[in-house]
């Protein structure tokens, strides 16, 4: 069975960070291949199952915002091509932005919840009367990874309809991908892994019988991720020592 393999690199990352620890050595370095194939061979129960395309969709990082992060991104990106892990890198961007939005916390399931006045910072009106319903109004700065999402869910449709492979798998637990997955189970057996500590989005939830059938999830943990770790020194490449 030609399985393809279609990675969220940002979603894959941010999983793994909350999963292993974020400053925590030994998970960083990650073999995209090993990971992938691994838990296709123990978790898919698919009848002889063989990885033919793994597609890495990520984005460089902004290097005067994080200038050793971008340096350490670049010796890993050179590192996958070096070892040949993945069959093709699709690049999506990062898009700078300011923001305005009401200031807000946390609150129960991660819900924002408005801030308002309260002591020792009060509002009042003109009139001099207090505000207490007064919402404060924040502008910030913020990044964000634009491309990730359609360049996966472009490959894999153009994958499957094709019939380059058999069966897919997507590593995301980005809801966005309900549409393109559902699709995708229309046609092929389709596994999707959570690189997260998170539940599993709901719009990526089914049935194994949907569709064609076959279909399955699983969930990384902590031990998947070290257990799937490039060489220390790759060709004239060496992992970055806080990895």
């Amino acid at each position: 069975m030609r399985v393809g393999v279609y990675i969220d690199g940002f979603n894959l990352y941010y999983g793994a960070r909350g999963l292993c620890g974020r400053g925590t050595p030994g998970w960083c370095w990650l073999d995209l291949r090993t990971l992938a194939t691994t838990a296709v061979q123990r978790h898919s129960g698919w009848s002889g199952p063989s990885i033919v395309r793994l597609v890495y969709c990520t984005a460089r990082i902004s290097g005067r915002d994080n200038p050793i992060g971008a340096k350490e991104q670049d010796v890993y990106l050179r590192a996958l091509k070096h070892a040949k892990v993945y069959d093709e890198l699709a690049m999506g961007n990062y898009v700078h932005r300011t923001t305005t939005a009401p200031l807000a916390t946390p609150g129960k399931g991660g819900r924002p919840e408005l801030t308002h006045p309260g002591w020792p910072v009060m509002v009042q009106s003109a009139a001099g009367s207090d505000k207490p319903d007064a919402v404060f109004m924040v502008s910030v700065a913020r990044r964000e990874e634009k491309g990730s999402d359609v360049n996966l869910a472009s490959h894999l449709l153009i994958d499957v309809l094709s019939r380059t492979v058999e069966a897919a798998v997507v590593i995301s637990n980005d809801s966005d991908l309900c549409f393109p997955i559902k699709q995708a189970r229309e046609r092929v057996p389709t596994g999707i892994i959570n690189p997260s500590k998170n539940y599993l989005a709901g719009k990526l939830a089914g049935k194994p019988t949907d569709g064609v059938g076959q279909h399955w999830w699983y969930q990384f943990s902590d031990a998947d991720y070290r257990a799937a770790q490039l060489p220390t020194h790759i060709g004239h490449l060496t992992k970055p020592p806080a990895w």
